[in-house]
């Protein structure tokens, strides 16, 4: 299975795109402006778009890679995300206001899209992919994703802090690599805290919850442009035991574009 980096970024800057992943050539997770690198040809393939939440850097470049290729295609994108995201989507993008009503045009029997709603924990078979919906923690609504590949599942935390229920799944999966947010630098591990999000010390703390006998890739992404150097410095130095040690952890930096294969 190949998963294509669209964005990864937690704003926009030049060469940063907000986090957007392709599996295969037909599913998206995630909606970020990463998607707009993609040429006409390879939107209009895509029949699935499963979202983490509602917040506008998972959910920006939907409605505008629907009017792009809505055209070209003779069948409507599914869109599956929980009940909440999919009542944020309705009352405040698709409302024929921010957006026209894309669940309703051309037609309510033939539209360019449909809502499908999941549930955390819930199992998708997807294009002949298994996709588990993984709990989060965050100031919406909010699941990350485990997709299975070849090797073993492809992990994403989503946008989350400290999320026990996470792991509890997570800890029972064979994990082939873990993506993961750290969205702030620790001086703004308040800012993080109260927005939900993981600094480099609470990052130390949620993987502490991986087993001693587990270690496999850990990518880091959602970093903010304005401080994703001295978010990667301050992981370098992390100390994961209480006293200075060699990182226990394999991690690494996501970056747009790259492919990943599981």
């Amino acid at each position: 299975m190949k998963v294509r980096v669209l964005g990864c970024s937690g704003a926009i800057a030049k060469d940063c795109r907000t986090t957007s992943f392709l599996i295969g050539d037909s599913i998206l997770l995630d909606a970020g402006t990463g998607v707009g690198d993609l040429t006409l040809e390879e939107m209009a393939k895509i029949d699935h778009v499963l979202l983490t939440h509602s917040h506008l850097d998972h959910i920006a470049a939907l409605p505008l890679m629907l009017d792009a290729v809505s055209s070209l295609r003779s069948r409507p994108v599914q869109v599956h995300a929980l009940a909440a995201t999919i009542g944020a989507l309705q009352a405040h993008v698709f409302n024929s206001v921010i957006w026209p009503d894309f669940s309703a045009i051309p037609s309510t029997a033939s539209p360019f899209l449909q809502y499908q709603a999941f549930v955390s924990g819930e199992v998708l078979s997807i294009a002949d992919v298994q996709i588990e919906v993984l709990p989060a923690h965050h100031t919406v609504p909010a699941v990350g994703f485990a997709v299975q590949g070849d090797t073993g599942w492809w992990v994403f935390s989503g946008d989350t802090e400290r999320n026990p229920s996470f792991w509890n799944r997570v800890n029972t999966l064979t994990v082939a690599c873990l993506v993961i947010e750290t969205a702030f630098s620790n001086r703004e591990r308040d800012l993080a805290r109260r927005s939900l999000h993981l600094s480099p010390e609470a990052l130390a703390q949620e993987l502490a919850h991986i087993p001693a006998v587990d270690r496999y890739p850990i990518y880091i992404t959602h970093t903010k442009p304005s401080e994703t150097l001295l978010i990667i410095n301050e992981i370098r130095r992390l100390d994961y035991s209480g006293a200075p040690r060699r990182n226990p952890h394999d991690i690494r930096w996501l970056s747009a574009g790259q492919e990943m294969e599981v």
